[in-house]
């Protein structure tokens, strides 16, 4: 397995290599000195500026410089839009925010999802899987702008309103485990309300497909009970479809729900993403930008092995 893992990141350094050296030309397109200095900024200010940073070499150069301090996790350089700031310190404030968000609602939409996948599943074409259906589709169809505004006006404000006492935080975040209900479950409920709908139309139609194969037939036929052929058989089957579908989402505990953090003011890794392109802040876009690309790809090896153990099948060679 360590040969197979190390022969995919062998083959996965010069996608890696282009898929940096394509974001440092596109975020040179224009002069980033230039944007964030505002129209008003004299050339002497840019060129002194550029200098300062860098900016005035060659582009090879540049690349150069700044694989070097991705494999040596150099993220010294500062933001320039919070002076005295690293990136590092950035990246390292943002991502346990982010974390306290993405993990609990991606844990529990999984759970939940492939539970209710299952069920409709089992009574496939009856009332229950018609009704779990429709409110899967429903949950999908409607904007999570609508959840948001709705979750912050019925969960937060309204009950603060009548009991004077908040239950949860409509906007803020604090360190702790002691108020990561008041400040994160509601934000969490929500995206797993809005995940719920996608994830359990995925996981019904992978089961359906199960409940149709030989196995699942030949098990029945020996008089195994409904409930060990669904939780022992069907579902060890399909853990290939279960497995690609939670790895799909793995990058994005990381990077964050953009939409959430920022209505909800969580200073996450999306959020702190955002800012940064708002504000033209270009060494913290850029390094943000190369974590991104470091974890989709360590997401696709981590998926291959992954096949590997939950299907015997599958060799690694």
């Amino acid at each position: 397995m360590w040969s197979y893992i190390i022969r995919r990141l062998i083959y996965y350094i010069p996608v890696y290599l282009g898929v940096i050296l394509m974001v440092m030309a596109i975020l040179r397109i224009q002069d980033p000195v230039a944007i964030h200095l505002g129209k008003n900024a004299t050339p002497e200010k840019i060129a002194v500026t550029q200098k300062a940073f860098g900016l005035d070499k060659p582009f090879m150069t540049q690349y150069a410089t700044f694989l070097k301090k991705l494999v040596t996790f150099d993220f010294t350089e500062q933001s320039w839009d919070f002076p005295g700031v690293t990136v590092g310190s950035m990246i390292r404030r943002s991502i346990v925010p982010s974390l306290s968000i993405t993990v609990p609602a991606l844990i529990l939409t999984t759970i939940l999802s492939i539970c209710v996948g299952m069920i409709s599943a089992y009574y496939r074409g009856r009332t229950v899987d018609k009704t779990l259906v429709f409110f899967a589709v429903l949950g999908m169809c409607i904007s999570v702008l609508v959840y948001i505004i709705l979750g912050q006006y019925f969960g937060a404000y309204l009950i603060y309103k009548k009991t004077g006492h908040e239950l949860f935080a409509i906007q803020g975040y604090e360190p702790g485990l002691q108020y990561w209900a008041h400040y994160c479950l509601l934000p969490v409920l929500i995206s797993v309300i809005v995940a719920m709908g996608y994830d359990t139309r995925f996981y019904r139609a992978v089961m359906v497909e199960e409940t149709g194969r030989d196995y699942i037939k030949t098990a029945r036929a020996k008089g195994v009970t409904k409930r060990k052929v669904m939780f022992v058989h069907m579902l060890k089957n399909a853990m290939i479809p279960i497995v690609t579908q939670v790895m799909i989402t793995l990058p994005f505990l990381i990077t964050g729900s953009i939409v959430l953090e920022m209505y909800f003011g969580i200073p996450g890794m999306g959020r702190a993403l955002i800012m940064a392109v708002n504000a033209k802040d270009f060494p913290v876009i850029q390094a943000f930008t190369a974590v991104f690309a470091a974890l989709f790809i360590f997401t696709i090896i981590l998926t291959d092995v992954l096949y590997a153990l939950v299907d015997p099948r599958i060799r690694l060679s």
